[in-house]
């Protein structure tokens, strides 16, 4: 009973998997061998089963489809040759004869037509049948059996002789233009199929098994090659779920299933950035944190075991480091909230040029740097006068932790059309061409170097781009190795909406 249970249990995981539900292989195998299985047993039924009434019905419908051609065509002038290729097309005896019985028009397909045998009088028992039944008549019958004339000398029914050929006689009254009504009557039959249908099964039998054969082989190819590269996506993105960004999804098999692929290789080059990133923010806040918190650590502790050391200069460092820790705080969760979408902007007509030049005023009076502004005249914009502070502040932050030896920051208003542009140039060592698309990501470094910025915090571009975003505002930077960088960015001139 234990083996059993096992044996069960082993199954049900082959088939379906360790979450109760079967693999995509085995499902588009069973899905390709159940459609052969439904086509064949539709053949089986509609060859076989079904083919003597399929064959009846469309020999009912052609006769009938034949008298209508008659019907319309009876007052043509070519009467006579239109019905002798309507029998010879069609496999039908024609006749066409007055309420007397008399003849007007026949055409004989068949040596042993049933209607060729008629005379007269029988014919005009039938134009009486075929009036009393409203103007058409259809009957079927084995070989002479025919009930409209019960006096035909030979009988045969179907019990003597079960192969024998099922006739159908069809007639109708018609009225010709001149207004004498003639009577049409067609006669077919339907032959056995008792032979062919045991033809078709032999064939059946040998088509079923070709097909078989050729679904399970279709089956199997088409479930690997459409599976295949799945399963190796599955399992590779289980790697990347465990944290292999280094993981390679292939990039084959269909169109959509390529596109997964590719979409999954840019997935894990992206996380593998965000991870690096992630490492490199630790690092970074790490020593942004360190750096003011060992200051006020070392200087409390000489102000309190060394005498005389509790002098103004000394509590002023404290305070100095203490702010720039704070500032640091303020920056990153300023940081979190805007590209969280949380915080929303406050915009206003200001005028941009005053406030800059107010801004540069206060860093001259904090920075033995020297920070020159540029403008030809004041210009205003309609935006958030305090997200863009922060921009003016972040990037020239950026502009004094980088400049030269001479400690020169350019800042430059220009009007380019209907916006303004303000440029920040240091004149550092500038960055690598191939860094500069990167400097905008957050926390990015173009060395790995820590270096102190005289003011602000390190995170100064990624606050500066995401404001920026916010605006809809255009930003960039142009740089060359040992010339230094400019960063710009541009807003709409007084755009405030009426």
């Amino acid at each position: 009973m234990k083996f059993r249970e096992r044996w069960e249990r082993i199954e049900e995981r082959f088939h379906h998997g360790p979450h109760g539900r079967i693999s995509m292989k085995w499902g588009l195998f069973s899905g390709f061998a159940i459609f052969a299985a439904v086509i064949l047993v539709l053949l089986w039924v509609f060859q076989t089963m079904f083919l003597n009434d399929f064959y009846r019905f469309i020999k009912i419908r052609e006769i009938k489809d034949t008298a209508q051609t008659i019907e319309k065509g009876i007052n043509s002038d070519d009467l006579g040759m239109q019905l002798s290729k309507l029998s010879q097309n069609n496999q039908v005896c024609i006749i066409v004869s007055d309420e007397f019985g008399d003849l007007f028009y026949s055409e004989d397909a068949s040596p042993s037509c049933v209607i060729h045998r008629l005379n007269p009088l029988q014919r005009a028992a039938i134009y009486m049948l075929t009036d009393r039944n409203g103007g058409t008549y259809f009957e079927t019958f084995f070989s002479d059996n025919l009930k409209t004339a019960p006096d035909l000398q030979r009988r045969t029914y179907r019990g003597e002789d079960p192969d024998a050929p099922e006739n159908m006689i069809y007639t109708f009254i018609v009225e010709r233009e001149n207004g004498r009504k003639l009577l049409v009557l067609l006669n077919s039959t339907i032959s056995p199929v008792g032979a062919t249908v045991q033809t078709l099964r032999i064939q059946l039998m040998w088509i079923t098994v070709i097909m078989l054969g050729l679904a399970i082989v279709l089956a199997l190819f088409m479930s690997r090659r459409i599976s295949g590269p799945i399963i190796q996506i599955n399992s590779s993105a289980k790697g990347l779920a465990h944290g292999d960004y280094n993981v390679e999804f292939l990039e084959r098999g269909y169109r959509e299933i390529a596109e997964l692929g590719e979409t999954l290789n840019y997935a894990a080059k992206e996380l593998s950035k965000v991870e690096t990133l992630r490492r490199d923010l630790i690092a970074n806040v790490s020593h942004d944190l360190r750096t003011p918190l060992t200051m006020i650590t070392g200087y409390s502790e000489v102000m309190r075991d060394l005498p005389g050391e509790n002098t103004p200069e000394n509590v002023q460092v404290i305070i100095d480091e203490a702010n720039r820790l704070t500032t640091l705080v303020n920056d990153m969760l300023d940081l979190s909230k805007m590209q969280s979408g949380t915080q929303t902007l406050t915009r206003s007509v200001y005028d941009l040029t005053e406030s800059i030049r107010n801004i540069l005023k206060r860093y001259n009076k904090l920075t033995d740097y020297n920070i020159s502004f540029t403008a030809g005249r004041n210009v205003e914009v309609y935006a958030d006068e305090l997200k863009i502070s922060q921009v003016v502040y972040n990037l020239v932050n950026n502009a004094l932790t980088y400049t030269g030896a001479d400690k020169c920051v350019y800042v430059r208003q220009l009007e380019l059309g209907s916006k303004v542009r303000i440029e920040v140039r240091d004149t550092g060592e500038g960055i690598e061409q191939d860094k500069l698309k990167d400097i905008w990501e957050r926390y990015y470094k173009v060395d790995k170097a820590h270096k102190r910025a005289q003011v602000g915090t390190g995170l100064g571009l990624s606050i500066v781009r995401t404001i920026l975003d916010m605006h809809g505002g255009a930003y960039g930077v142009q740089s060359e190795e040992g010339v230094g960088s400019t960063f710009w960015f541009e807003l709409d001139m007084n755009t405030e909406p009426g």
